[in-house]
């Protein structure tokens, strides 16, 4: 009761922002003697009033943006650590820059983390003479910033990165053996921008690093196999799209294929996981949706930000099969060496705030996952925009089709339009019926998102017309161009619905910023992938004679549609939630060791006691600095190596435990029972190695030879993107198994 009854009272959106508003108001009666002042004082981050007077008057000079009051009312929400909820267009990108001022004034560390690279260099760079002008150091981080690069920006008191660049550093930290390459420092405050895309979007796709150990094998044969099965007699797609699946047919026609194999024989094992995963790179992964191909490679495109995600990639077997569909070589096998979750992630924060055009919506999982209020603050001038009712049409054909005269009826009167699309090929098949109908337009996805600000900024121009793919995140304000105001402003044009209603609001954002005038509206076909895919079993109401479907039940179709897809996500989050908990707390006692061994000197502890007479020995001959630096790099070696084959132990387990249900036990606690049992020996095994390397290699006043004891580290690494659940749910993969060895 007394949970529900906090959950009542902490609703969503219920920060009470009312004292912070009081002191705004008392920051404006101080304006005018603030503004007098020839030189700035330090912001006195004990009068919150004098505080915001001061910072308002640094970005008035320094900037030229004076902060409103609504902003200012923002920075103080983040200060208390709260989310803030500014609509598009609010200048949440200074509010933070000021919140950044008031953490490192009080001698925190600030990491302001984004969901790109762009808006972390953009940022840091506009917001920079601000910074200067209080005093404060600013840095940033980008996929393509240097180990010298990072360190520096590290160093500074605040620094902008995405979460997948802190997240990957901090993996990379974990496996230095020497204390001066630490690159990232103890955290601080994390101000989260775009929160729900970072804590929420991002959430569902733990970060994992790997480490290259030989050139993959080619599995050629079994991508030419799959691409002679019919879809419907040899296998099937699952009505989520999730999971594909040979049929019985398909089954016999591999099988003779092989040679008259056994597939599904012990022996086979290998060749099945093959042919299965080759059968998901053909059948559900999408050239120019799910990747491209640039520069011979296979270049993954993270689907909640529409850009190329740079050094990411899928889990081995899949990646190597999608190099085999696209008939390219195959890149280097490796082992995971470390992953973590963007809430394993955030955790490490004593302090954590965040803003975001949309942050109600997913008011209850930033409180379930983080502990984070929302505080909505009100626009500065109200918002006029006019949200059309979705326009529903039978087909694909039909959508794009009215899509394409509704842009040119616009862009006839000059007004500019911009069109968000799901995906890369959508975008440009669009952008290729426009230039039929004699409309120029300048498209924007993962295949030059180099050029994207440029490209965002011209949108508000006069005739402009914009194909973007993902707006959500692009960053950039569109300002309207002279005379579009008389035109209706800016027309957003959206070319279906996102499976979270937030990315639709985003999308509809990006017009009627500030009080300009503007529009939106949706094309939705019920032929969209929304809606085959999370609706399959509704009946739709036939079309008019112009495709368009106008009966009330298709509203509510796409309406259902997009709650369950949210539904689905939700789950898929606190999936990831749930079997990561464990791993977390485990991981924490292996960082604990490995913090006492870089930095202190329970490496040489640990073998002086296990094996004291060869410790002597060495430490007469080759010196006492010498012995404790190859003591710790060989229970780093090992403790690392030890972390890693647990890591391999539990994917494999996972892959497995949804069998355990059919025997009516819950595959969360046999996971749980399983991996702390493995666990349970991990540490006896580390100091096992670690003995046994350290008896047996020889030393000498040079170290130790590190190929010869075997202790070499993998000469590359890369991060993986994986989702949970990749080949379906949990029910998928128990009915695929029986029903393909039930044939026998």
């Amino acid at each position: 009761m007394r949970r529900m009854i906090r959950r009542l009272l902490d609703r969503p959106g219920g920060v009470d922002i009312r004292p912070y508003e009081k002191v705004v108001a008392e920051a404006g009666r101080r304006e005018e003697r603030v503004r007098a002042m020839a030189e700035l004082p330090e912001p006195p981050i004990g009068d919150l009033a004098e505080f915001c007077a001061v910072v308002r008057e640094a970005a008035r000079r320094t900037l030229g943006l004076r902060p409103y009051d609504v902003q200012l009312v923002g920075t103080l929400a983040l200060l208390d650590g709260h989310v803030a909820e500014m609509a598009t267009g609010e200048g949440k990108t200074l509010s933070g820059a000021l919140a950044a001022v008031g953490y490192a004034l009080r001698g925190h560390r600030v990491h302001v983390i984004s969901v790109n690279d762009y808006l972390a260099r953009r940022d840091a760079e506009w917001m920079g003479p601000l910074y200067q002008a209080l005093g404060v150091s600013v840095g940033w981080i980008g996929q393509t910033s240097t180990r010298e690069e990072r360190q520096a920006a590290y160093r500074a008191d605040v620094t902008y990165a995405p979460v997948s660049e802190i997240g990957f550093d901090v993996l990379r930290d974990r496996l230095v053996t020497d204390p001066e390459d630490v690159i990232v420092p103890e955290p601080g405050v994390a101000i989260v921008d775009e929160a729900d895309s970072v804590l929420v979007d991002e959430a569902r796709v733990p970060l994992v690093l790997a480490g290259a150990s030989e050139r993959g094998a080619a599995v050629s044969e079994a991508a030419a196999l799959v691409r002679r099965l019919v879809k419907g007699y040899h296998y099937e797609i699952d009505e989520e799209g999730r999971n594909v699946f040979l049929t019985p047919k398909g089954i016999d026609a591999v099988e003779a294929a092989l040679g008259g194999i056994d597939l599904f024989a012990d022996e086979n094992a290998d060749r099945l996981t093959e042919i299965n995963l080759a059968l998901h790179a053909h059948a559900l992964l999408v050239r120019d949706v799910d990747y491209i191909v640039r520069d011979g490679r296979v270049q993954l495109i993270n689907t909640s930000r529409g850009r190329v995600a740079l050094l990411q990639r899928w889990p081995d077997g899949l990646q190597a099969a999608v190099e085999a569909k696209e008939s390219l070589p195959p890149s280097e096998t490796g082992r995971i060496l470390d992953s973590i979750t963007v809430q394993g992630l955030i955790g490490r924060y004593p302090r954590v705030c965040g803003m975001t055009g949309t942050a109600v919506a997913v008011g209850e999982q930033l409180r379930e996952f983080y502990d984070l209020q929302v505080a909505v603050v009100p626009p500065n001038v109200p918002c006029v925009r006019a949200d059309e009712p979705d326009r529903i049409y039978a087909t694909v054909t039909d959508k794009e089709r009215a899509l394409v005269a509704e842009v040119a009826a616009a862009h006839a009167t000059g007004r500019p339009v911009l069109i968000g699309t799901l995906d890369v090929a959508e975008s440009e098949r669009l952008a290729q019926r426009l230039a039929a109908e004699g409309i120029d337009c300048v498209v924007l996805n993962a295949k030059n998102d180099a050029e994207e600000a440029e490209i965002i900024a011209r949108a508000g121009q006069k005739g402009a017309v914009t194909v973007s793919t993902q707006m959500a995140g692009r960053g950039t304000d569109i300002r309207l161009g002279e005379g579009v105001a008389e035109v209706g402003g800016l027309y957003v044009i959206g070319s279906g619905r996102h499976p979270s209603s937030r990315l639709d609001d985003q999308l509809r954002g990006r017009a009627g910023r500030q009080g300009d005038p503007g529009g939106s509206v949706f094309f939705v076909s019920l032929e969209d992938e929304l809606i085959t895919r999370y609706a399959p079993d509704e009946t739709p109401p036939p079309p008019d004679d112009d495709g368009m479907v106008r009966h009330p039940h298709a509203r509510y179709i796409v309406g259902h549609a997009q709650r369950v897809a949210e539904g689905a996500h939700l789950e898929l989050h606190r999936n990831t939630w749930r079997y990561t908990r464990l791993l977390e707390l485990q991981r924490a006692q292996v960082l604990e060791k490995r913090e006492k061994v870089l930095h202190g000197d329970a490496g040489a502890e640990s073998l002086a006691a296990t094996a004291p007479e060869r410790y002597a020995e060495l430490r007469e001959r080759v010196g006492e600095e010498v012995l404790r630096k190859v003591c710790r790099q060989i229970v780093l070696h090992h403790l690392d190596e030890c972390w890693s084959d647990h890591l391999a132990f539990l994917e494999d387990l996972r892959e497995g435990i949804h069998l355990r249900v059919l025997g009516r036990q819950n595959p969360l606690d046999e996971f749980h029972k399983e991996s702390v049992r493995a666990f349970g020996n991990l540490l006896d095994e580390v100091a096992r190695r670690s003995v046994a390397t350290f008896e047996e290699s020889e030393i000498t006043e040079d170290g130790i030879d590190l190929e010869a004891a075997g202790l070499l580290r993998p000469s590359a690494t890369w991060t993986y993107l994986v989702q949970e659940n990749p080949f379906g749910s949990e029910w998928d993969r128990i009915t695929r198994r029986l029903s393909g060895r039930g044939r026998r």
